[in-house]
């Protein structure tokens, strides 16, 4: 198979999503820890109370500020969650999420139904199952280290 080709027509549901998880913007950021660690995720998306529309993202990353300002944890997840989310969409190809991911230095893009709700998570584990899944002759054959310079002179 070509990897360009798979790469620029295959979604994003191949992917290997994992489901979304879901809080509401009233839920306080201790409670949102505890979900987090409870399901193993690194990630959650909050969604609006009626319509369960995006409306923000927490991550990791966020935690790790909060923890090290010594913020109060009991405070809505709304007061501290990121709100201009990048997206994806199931018709979305894995190219452009690469390409998204790259350019903006993302480890996990949310991936939303044609109303705007969150329905998985495409995360960097997801995308390089993937490539694994689907080229293992190019990811199998690397050697170690790449880019591996000689520190000494080959041969007699």
């Amino acid at each position: 198979m070509d990897l360009q080709l798979n790469l620029n027509s295959e979604t994003v549901d191949h992917a290997h999503p994992t489901d979304a998880l879901i809080v509401t913007p009233n839920t306080r950021v201790c409670d949102v820890l505890a979900i987090m660690k409870e399901r193993n995720r690194s990630s959650v998306t909050v969604c609006s109370v009626g319509g369960g529309e995006l409306v923000g993202i927490f991550t990791e990353r966020d935690a790790v500020r909060l923890l090290a300002g010594s913020a109060d944890l009991e405070v809505p997840i709304e007061q501290v969650m990121v709100r201009e989310v990048v997206t994806l969409t199931r018709r979305d190809t894995v190219a452009k999420a690469i390409a998204m991911m790259w350019e903006g230095g993302y480890r996990r893009l949310p991936i939303l139904d044609e109303a705007g709700r969150p329905v998985g998570m495409l995360g960097v584990a997801g995308i390089l199952h993937y490539m694994v899944e689907h080229f293992p002759d190019v990811v199998y054959t690397l050697p170690p280290q790449p880019h591996a310079a000689s520190h000494e002179r080959d041969g007699a």
